[in-house]
Protein backbone atom coordinates (compact mmCIF):
# COMPACT_ATOMS: atom_id res chain seq x y z
CA UNK A 1 0.00 0.00 0.00
CA UNK A 2 2.92 2.33 0.80
CA UNK A 3 4.40 1.73 -2.66
CA UNK A 4 1.02 2.45 -4.25
CA UNK A 5 0.66 5.72 -2.34
CA UNK A 6 4.14 6.87 -3.32
CA UNK A 7 3.46 6.07 -7.00
CA UNK A 8 0.16 7.92 -6.95
CA UNK A 9 1.68 10.95 -5.22
CA UNK A 10 4.60 11.06 -7.65
CA UNK A 11 2.27 10.89 -10.62
CA UNK A 12 0.10 13.71 -9.27
CA UNK A 13 3.17 15.90 -8.74
CA UNK A 14 4.35 15.13 -12.25
CA UNK A 15 1.00 16.10 -13.71
CA UNK A 16 0.94 19.38 -11.81
CA UNK A 17 4.51 20.25 -12.79
CA UNK A 18 3.73 19.56 -16.45
CA UNK A 19 0.63 21.70 -16.39
CA UNK A 20 -1.75 18.76 -16.50
CA UNK A 21 -1.89 18.60 -20.30
CA UNK A 22 -3.24 22.02 -21.03
CA UNK A 23 -3.78 23.03 -17.41
CA UNK A 24 -6.92 21.01 -16.74
CA UNK A 25 -7.89 17.50 -15.78
CA UNK A 26 -11.54 17.92 -16.69
CA UNK A 27 -13.14 16.73 -19.93
CA UNK A 28 -16.06 18.26 -21.83
CA UNK A 29 -18.61 16.52 -19.61
CA UNK A 30 -17.07 17.89 -16.44
CA UNK A 31 -15.76 14.48 -15.41
CA UNK A 32 -12.55 14.53 -13.40
CA UNK A 33 -10.21 12.51 -15.63
CA UNK A 34 -7.45 12.38 -13.06
CA UNK A 35 -9.75 10.91 -10.39
CA UNK A 36 -10.74 8.16 -12.78
CA UNK A 37 -7.13 7.33 -13.52
CA UNK A 38 -6.24 7.29 -9.81
CA UNK A 39 -9.06 4.78 -9.45
CA UNK A 40 -7.10 2.43 -11.69
CA UNK A 41 -4.22 2.56 -9.26
CA UNK A 42 -6.32 1.97 -6.17
CA UNK A 43 -7.44 -1.44 -7.39
CA UNK A 44 -3.84 -2.44 -8.00
CA UNK A 45 -3.97 -2.70 -11.78
CA UNK A 46 -2.01 0.51 -12.31
CA UNK A 47 1.03 -0.85 -10.51
CA UNK A 48 0.84 -4.19 -12.30
CA UNK A 49 0.35 -2.61 -15.71
CA UNK A 50 2.86 0.25 -15.42
CA UNK A 51 5.46 -1.61 -17.47
CA UNK A 52 2.88 -2.17 -20.20
CA UNK A 53 3.36 1.49 -21.14
CA UNK A 54 6.99 0.94 -22.18
CA UNK A 55 7.81 0.06 -25.78
CA UNK A 56 9.93 -3.05 -26.24
CA UNK A 57 9.55 -4.74 -22.85
CA UNK A 58 7.25 -7.37 -24.34
CA UNK A 59 8.53 -7.59 -27.88
CA UNK A 60 6.32 -8.35 -30.85
CA UNK A 61 7.74 -10.76 -33.43
CA UNK A 62 7.61 -10.08 -37.16
CA UNK A 63 5.20 -12.98 -37.57
CA UNK A 64 2.90 -11.64 -34.87
CA UNK A 65 2.68 -8.37 -36.80
CA UNK A 66 1.23 -10.04 -39.90
CA UNK A 67 -2.50 -9.58 -40.39
CA UNK A 68 -5.23 -6.97 -40.59
CA UNK A 69 -5.53 -4.65 -37.61
CA UNK A 70 -8.47 -2.34 -36.91
CA UNK A 71 -8.62 0.82 -34.81
CA UNK A 72 -9.67 0.26 -31.19
CA UNK A 73 -8.88 3.62 -29.60
CA UNK A 74 -5.95 5.91 -28.81
CA UNK A 75 -2.65 4.34 -27.79
CA UNK A 76 0.23 5.74 -25.76
CA UNK A 77 3.56 4.45 -24.48
CA UNK A 78 7.01 5.65 -23.47
CA UNK A 79 10.37 4.67 -24.89
CA UNK A 80 11.93 3.62 -21.58
CA UNK A 81 11.06 2.75 -18.00
CA UNK A 82 13.01 5.78 -16.77
CA UNK A 83 10.99 8.17 -18.92
CA UNK A 84 7.76 6.48 -17.88
CA UNK A 85 8.64 6.91 -14.21
CA UNK A 86 9.76 10.50 -14.74
CA UNK A 87 6.49 11.44 -16.42
CA UNK A 88 4.38 9.86 -13.69
CA UNK A 89 3.73 6.35 -14.91
CA UNK A 90 0.62 4.66 -16.18
CA UNK A 91 -1.54 7.56 -14.97
CA UNK A 92 0.04 9.96 -17.44
CA UNK A 93 -0.16 7.47 -20.32
CA UNK A 94 -3.87 7.01 -19.62
CA UNK A 95 -4.47 10.75 -19.37
CA UNK A 96 -2.73 11.37 -22.69
CA UNK A 97 -5.05 8.82 -24.32
CA UNK A 98 -8.04 10.64 -22.81
CA UNK A 99 -6.68 13.97 -24.09
CA UNK A 100 -6.20 12.66 -27.64
CA UNK A 101 -9.54 10.84 -27.90
CA UNK A 102 -11.72 13.90 -28.68
CA UNK A 103 -9.46 14.82 -31.61
CA UNK A 104 -9.63 11.29 -32.97
CA UNK A 105 -13.39 11.50 -32.66
CA UNK A 106 -13.43 14.80 -34.59
CA UNK A 107 -11.55 13.05 -37.38
CA UNK A 108 -14.12 10.26 -37.29
CA UNK A 109 -11.59 7.48 -36.69
CA UNK A 110 -13.27 4.09 -36.26
CA UNK A 111 -12.71 0.37 -36.76
CA UNK A 112 -14.37 0.60 -40.17
CA UNK A 113 -12.26 3.42 -41.62
CA UNK A 114 -8.89 3.04 -39.86
CA UNK A 115 -7.25 -0.26 -40.76
CA UNK A 116 -3.70 -1.47 -41.37
CA UNK A 117 -2.74 -4.76 -43.05
CA UNK A 118 0.81 -6.11 -42.87
CA UNK A 119 1.56 -8.85 -45.39
CA UNK A 120 4.16 -11.62 -45.36
CA UNK A 121 5.94 -10.12 -48.37
CA UNK A 122 6.72 -6.87 -46.53
CA UNK A 123 3.97 -4.88 -48.22
CA UNK A 124 1.25 -3.06 -46.34
CA UNK A 125 -2.02 -1.32 -47.03
CA UNK A 126 -3.54 1.22 -44.67
CA UNK A 127 -6.62 3.37 -44.35
CA UNK A 128 -6.61 6.25 -41.87
CA UNK A 129 -9.92 8.00 -41.44
CA UNK A 130 -11.07 6.65 -44.79
CA UNK A 131 -7.98 7.81 -46.72
CA UNK A 132 -5.92 4.95 -48.13
CA UNK A 133 -2.23 4.49 -48.87
CA UNK A 134 0.06 1.52 -49.33
CA UNK A 135 3.68 0.57 -49.81
CA UNK A 136 6.41 -1.55 -48.28
CA UNK A 137 7.59 -1.93 -44.72
CA UNK A 138 10.46 -3.32 -42.69
CA UNK A 139 10.20 -4.35 -39.05
CA UNK A 140 13.12 -4.34 -36.62
CA UNK A 141 12.27 -6.79 -33.84
CA UNK A 142 15.07 -5.54 -31.58
CA UNK A 143 13.82 -1.94 -31.58
CA UNK A 144 10.12 -2.64 -32.33
CA UNK A 145 10.31 -0.04 -35.11
CA UNK A 146 8.33 -0.27 -38.35
CA UNK A 147 9.57 1.74 -41.34
CA UNK A 148 6.66 2.30 -43.74
CA UNK A 149 7.38 3.65 -47.23
CA UNK A 150 4.77 4.63 -49.78
CA UNK A 151 4.11 7.12 -52.56
CA UNK A 152 1.98 9.28 -50.28
CA UNK A 153 3.87 9.06 -47.03
CA UNK A 154 7.08 7.69 -45.50
CA UNK A 155 6.82 7.23 -41.75
CA UNK A 156 8.35 5.28 -38.88
CA UNK A 157 6.30 3.94 -36.01
CA UNK A 158 6.65 1.45 -33.18
CA UNK A 159 4.71 -1.74 -32.53
CA UNK A 160 3.81 -2.72 -28.98
CA UNK A 161 2.07 -5.86 -27.82
CA UNK A 162 -1.24 -5.33 -26.03
CA UNK A 163 -3.52 -7.74 -24.17
CA UNK A 164 -6.08 -7.67 -26.99
CA UNK A 165 -3.90 -6.78 -29.97
CA UNK A 166 -1.14 -4.29 -30.70
CA UNK A 167 -0.45 -0.58 -30.61
CA UNK A 168 1.06 1.37 -33.51
CA UNK A 169 2.80 4.36 -31.96
CA UNK A 170 4.47 7.45 -33.39
CA UNK A 171 6.47 10.40 -32.20
CA UNK A 172 3.85 13.03 -31.43
CA UNK A 173 4.92 15.35 -34.26
CA UNK A 174 5.06 12.44 -36.71
CA UNK A 175 1.54 11.38 -35.78
CA UNK A 176 0.40 14.94 -36.38
CA UNK A 177 1.94 14.73 -39.87
CA UNK A 178 0.15 11.45 -40.56
CA UNK A 179 -3.24 12.80 -39.46
CA UNK A 180 -2.79 16.05 -41.35
CA UNK A 181 -1.70 14.28 -44.51
CA UNK A 182 -4.44 11.70 -44.46
CA UNK A 183 -7.21 14.10 -43.45
CA UNK A 184 -6.04 17.14 -45.47
CA UNK A 185 -6.34 19.22 -42.31
CA UNK A 186 -2.92 20.82 -42.32
CA UNK A 187 -4.46 24.08 -41.12
CA UNK A 188 -6.54 22.53 -38.36
CA UNK A 189 -5.17 24.04 -35.16
CA UNK A 190 -7.10 21.64 -32.94
CA UNK A 191 -4.79 18.83 -34.03
CA UNK A 192 -1.79 20.82 -32.82
CA UNK A 193 -2.52 19.54 -29.32
CA UNK A 194 -1.18 16.16 -30.42
CA UNK A 195 2.08 17.71 -31.58
CA UNK A 196 2.35 19.81 -28.42
CA UNK A 197 2.41 16.70 -26.25
CA UNK A 198 6.01 16.14 -27.30
CA UNK A 199 6.93 19.42 -25.57
CA UNK A 200 5.60 18.21 -22.21
CA UNK A 201 6.58 14.54 -22.20
CA UNK A 202 10.01 13.36 -23.27
CA UNK A 203 9.98 9.99 -24.99
CA UNK A 204 6.21 9.73 -25.40
CA UNK A 205 4.80 7.83 -28.38
CA UNK A 206 1.16 8.25 -29.39
CA UNK A 207 -0.96 6.40 -31.90
CA UNK A 208 -3.60 3.73 -32.17
CA UNK A 209 -4.57 0.63 -30.25
CA UNK A 210 -5.43 -2.00 -32.87
CA UNK A 211 -7.06 -5.41 -32.78
CA UNK A 212 -7.94 -8.09 -35.34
Amino acid sequence: MKKLSVLAASACLALMSCGGLGGTTTNNNGTDILSGIIGVLTNGSGVVNAVSSVIGLDKLSAQNLIGTWRYDGPGCAFTSENLLAKAGGEMVAAQIEQKVLPYYQKLGLSASNTVVTFNNNNTFSATIGGRSFSGTYTYNESTSQIAMKGMLLNINCYAKREANGISLLFEAKKLLTVLQTMSALSGNTSLQTIGDLSKNYDGVRIGFDMKK
